[in-house]
């Protein structure tokens, strides 16, 4: 389409209104603004009603394992509105999984991130997806793991937000069997 512009094969005409005007050549296309979802975030949309836009899901591919089998699991995160949302968390660290209460299965402290506040950016309808597996061991030390015994353990995944609520967060429950 350019080169037809560009070339004389086009008659141009300033007073006929059914006749292309000349083409100003020095103007470039401005390209479509769009609104910053980081801002329109913090400034327009209250706390509460931003931790209602995130859709947490955890699921595992079945509710049984053997023991010793990892046990793999998925996280979904999906913006639920048509717009962008920005949820502030706690540190760099977005978000977070436990089994039975235990971050990231283990008694020993394992965040390294700095304590300093951060954004997780959601586009509208946005669909962020994690998956982790756990080898059904709990760490006891640094070095030190402890297997996990046959029974229903809990894995629950959530945003990494100071006043974590359930509408953050999900969990499932997995079996171990013998």
């Amino acid at each position: 389409m350019r080169r037809i512009y560009e070339s004389s094969a086009i008659q141009r005409d300033d007073d006929d209104s059914f006749v292309p005007n000349e083409r100003d050549v020095d103007v470039e296309p401005q390209a479509m603004r769009s609104i910053d979802g980081d801002l329109l975030s913090r400034h327009l949309i209250p706390y509460w009603l931003r931790y209602r836009a995130i859709a947490v899901d955890v699921s595992t591919q079945r509710e049984e394992y053997s023991q010793g089998d990892p046990v793999t699991f998925a996280i979904t995160l999906r913006n639920r509105f048509p717009f962008p949302v920005t949820i502030p968390t706690a540190s760099r660290i977005a978000w977070t999984w436990s089994i039975d209460g235990l971050n990231e299965a283990s008694e020993v402290a394992t965040n390294h991130a700095p304590e300093q506040k951060h954004g997780f950016r959601f586009g509208r309808g946005e669909r962020k997806r994690f998956t982790r597996t756990w080898e059904q061991s709990f760490r006891v030390g640094p070095r030190d793991w402890e297997r996990a015994e046959p029974g229903e353990y809990t894995i629950r995944a959530g945003l990494n937000v100071e006043d974590a609520t359930d509408s953050v967060a999900d969990e499932t429950v997995v079996t171990i069997t013998e």
